[in-house]
């Protein structure tokens, strides 16, 4: 088996990556970290969790320390652009523990914050930086930060770039960047749109990739609970309530959704929070805080602003409301059996959710098997609907195993906490037709600081704890 002592890192990086208790990479880490030390160029297929952050930061640290020099103030040399302000908070976070033996600086910089702090610490010296794009703009505006001694650039989640209308912000920033650089660009899928910013950014790419965005992890239980709209919340309460259930994410489609589950969990007496592009910084944090530390076992949070959440540990994930686009179930199911542990996923499906759910099992080429052991508030267990009701539904409502759609390959840990999840890969190039996630999408452009621009991004930070290892595995990084 492949260890980090074969990659080629510097000794300072080895003992970081030790002393974070990482002695294994990913699969995505031993393909990606050998090329970026040559310095080529690299196109990554991988998705959040796969361990992308230490593959990128690794090798990027390495050659800043081999390669020192000075740049005038305000200027960086490494650029790491990511579409959320959890995602940007969280890759700064690992970059200063896999730096902390070497002299290299970091600092992030996002929207919904004050920017005179982030001002304030760009006026130091500073090697890398995190940034997503909309406030970025506004401080190269305001004179704050050169992007004119760029020497790395790493673009990351590029779909959810494109999702969140950042193509305009992109291009401008490739304007400010110098030509010659070493440029990585990761996404989770690699769409036609993926492959054009590809071509224009970088040159003659290494292209590495981990399995496929249709597959799921093996170790996911998939249930599905057939049952009518106005059942869905007494059912969401009672399953939430059995003791097996640790700590959940609960999916749903919108802001306003969540929120509502929310108020109708503490009605039936459980204490939930929720995730979504209208709350305040202050508020997702806490949330996020007290689900981390296990002060709170119930996350309701929409498909945009959970993107980027890394907690060890969750035992469940429960789909209130199925997606319009499967590629999106499969994202949300990967929060769970991480580490080496087993999860469950469970969905609610309505007679008007079967063609979601047909979708769903077409791309991932499992029939998830109806569950009948979560009764109704009242005891009563969840009867399927007639076979002709719904739109394109399935045929038989047997329950079905797995087939042969087994991951080709699974992340084995972060570097935040060690958490497996299956890794990224292809999907289809049909237009999004979620009004919702496009309507949450754009209320979060509002306030990354340039309008003109389509700018925006999830607007809470993601502090970095320490997990407890699962049955005393050791973690891999991430």
């Amino acid at each position: 088996m492949t260890q980090f002592t074969d990659l080629g890192l510097a000794e300072q990086l080895l003992k970081a990556l030790a002393s974070e208790g990482y002695t294994t990479p990913t699969p995505i880490q031993a393909q990606a970290i050998p090329p970026i030390l040559q310095g080529r160029d690299l196109l990554g297929a991988a998705q959040t969790g796969t361990g992308k952050t230490a593959a990128f930061s690794l090798p990027l640290i390495q050659r800043l320390v081999s390669q020192p020099r000075r740049v005038e103030t305000r200027s960086v040399r490494a650029l790491i652009l990511s579409p959320t302000r959890e995602l940007a908070a969280q890759i700064e976070t690992s970059i200063r523990a896999y730096a902390q033996f070497t002299t290299i600086k970091s600092t992030v910089v996002f929207g919904g914050v004050p920017v005179g702090k982030q001002i304030r610490a760009l006026g130091q010296h500073v090697d890398i930086l995190v940034a997503t794009p909309g406030r970025l703009l506004d401080l190269v505006d305001q004179r704050a930060v050169s992007l004119r001694e760029i020497e790395y650039l790493v673009l990351d989640e590029a779909d959810q770039m494109l999702d969140l209308g950042f193509i305009h912000a992109l291009r401008r920033i490739a304007t400010l960047i110098p030509k010659k650089r070493q440029t990585l660009l990761f996404s989770a899928t690699m769409p036609k749109p993926i492959r054009e910013i590809a071509s224009a950014y970088l040159s003659d790419p290494v292209e590495v990739s981990v399995a496929p965005v249709a597959t799921t992890a093996e170790k996911i239980d998939q249930r599905v609970v057939f049952t009518n709209p106005g059942d869905k919340p007494a059912l969401l309460a009672k399953t939430l309530s059995v003791p097996e259930m640790e700590r959940a994410i609960v999916f749903t489609r919108t802001k306003h959704g969540a929120d509502k589950v929310v108020r109708q969990l503490e009605v039936s007496g459980l204490k939930a929070a929720a995730i979504h592009g209208n709350k305040s910084q202050g508020q997702r944090e806490r949330a996020l805080g007290a689900f981390r530390d296990g002060e709170l076992r119930i996350l309701v949070a929409t498909d945009i602003a959970a993107r980027g959440i890394d907690v060890d540990g969750i035992s469940h994930v429960v789909q209130f409301d199925l997606p319009n686009v499967p590629e999106t179930y499969v994202h949300r199911i990967g929060r769970t059996a991480r580490a080496g542990a087993s999860g469950m996923a469970i969905a609610f499906c309505t007679p008007e959710e079967r063609g979601d759910l047909a979708a769903i099992e077409k791309l991932t080429r499992v029939a998830i098997t109806p569950m009948g052991e979560v009764p109704y508030w009242d005891g009563r267990t969840p009867k399927k609907p007639p076979q002709n009701q719904g739109r394109g539904g399935r045929g038989q409502q047997g329950g079905g195993g797995r087939d042969q759609g087994r991951p080709h390959g699974e992340r084995s840990g972060r570097p935040q906490g060690g958490k497996p999840v299956q890794a990224g890969g292809q999907r289809s190039d049909a237009p999004r037709n979620d009004r919702q996630q496009r309507a949450e999408a754009q209320g979060q452009r509002k306030d990354a600081g340039s309008a003109k621009e389509g700018l925006g991004g999830v607007a809470f930070l993601q502090q970095r704890t320490q997990q407890p290892r699962t049955n005393g595995a050791r973690r891999r990084a991430n």
